[in-house]
């Protein structure tokens, strides 16, 4: 075991909103978050007090953050500051999007 290279089975692995797939690794303050969205998935509105900011790696969606809404593709960034509602839904094909939390989400570990 490395303290700085965690093995796979190191990582949290779960299912979130029935369809999205993620997989997470959180150090003190921050925690990573790799999530698929299927094709036909969604994640639906919902709000944390975690700010979240991320990146998609691959694949197009529409977020609708607050009251703005955006199509975003890969190497775009977001920002989901705590308190906000939020939902993303994939345009014609799967998402991959990776996600940093702060503080850390304890339920994602």
């Amino acid at each position: 075991m490395s303290r700085f290279f965690p093995e796979p089975s190191e990582c949290g692995r779960r299912a979130i909103f029935d369809t999205t797939q993620i997989r997470t690794y959180a150090g003190e303050h921050l925690q990573l978050s790799l999530a698929d969205i299927p094709a036909d998935g969604e994640v639906p509105w919902h709000e944390h007090a975690n700010e979240q900011m991320g990146m998609i790696v691959s694949g197009r969606a529409m977020f609708y953050i607050g009251d703005e809404v955006k199509e975003v593709g890969p190497g775009d960034f977001y920002l989901m500051p705590g308190g906000v509602r939020h939902r993303v839904v994939p345009i014609d094909g799967p998402v991959q999007a990776l996600d940093v939390f702060h503080p850390v989400r304890s339920e994602y570990r």
